[in-house]
C-alpha cells in the first residue's frame, strides 16, 4: 500500500556549470543562470503494509515530522547552491534535488520503504524519482 505526504518549500537556486564559459552557461540554461527561486510541492510516498494495531502503514504525524527534520529545516528558504552541502559540485535542477531529497529520506524510514518522490517546480513541471538512478 502507498501513502503520500505533500508539502511545499520555498528555495532559490541558479543555473551553473563552473566549467563553462558565462556565454556558454547562458545558451545552455537562459535567464535560469542568474538567482531566482521557486515555491516546490514535495510529494513523498512511502510504502508497506498496514500495522495491524493502528491500520497505518505510517502515521501520517511522522512522516511530515520525517520530511520536515530531514529536509524542509535545510531547504526552506535557502539558496540552494550555496546553503546545501547535499548539492555542492551540482547544478540544483530539480532532478539532482529529487535525489537529494530520496537519499535525505531513505535511511530515517523504518517499517516501510520510500516508493517515490515527487517535486514539482512550477505547474506543469514536476519530476518523479523512484530510487533506481545515482549518477
Amino acid at each position: 500500500m502507498h501513502v503520500t505526504k505533500r508539502v511545499e518549500f520555498c528555495a532559490a537556486h541558479r543555473y551553473y556549470h563552473a566549467e563553462w564559459t558565462a556565454e556558454e552557461n547562458r545558451r545552455r540554461f537562459g535567464k535560469a543562470v542568474g538567482l531566482h527561486g521557486h515555491n516546490y510541492q514535495l510529494e513523498v510516498t512511502v510504502e508497506g503494509v498496514p500495522d495491524p494495531d493502528t491500520g497505518m502503514v505510517m502515521d501520517l504525524k511522522a512522516l511530515k515530522d520525517l520530511i520536515t527534520d530531514a529536509v524542509l529545516n535545510d531547504l526552506d528558504h535557502r539558496n540552494l547552491n550555496e546553503d546545501v552541502p547535499d548539492l555542492n559540485g551540482q547544478i540544483p535542477t530539480p532532478e539532482n534535488l529529487a535525489v537529494c531529497i530520496w537519499e535525505r529520506l531513505t535511511p530515517r524510514l523504518v517499517d516501510c520503504r520510500l516508493a517515490r518522490v515527487r517535486l514539482t517546480e512550477e505547474a506543469g513541471y514536476s519530476v518523479e524519482f523512484y530510487g533506481e538512478y545515482r549518477p
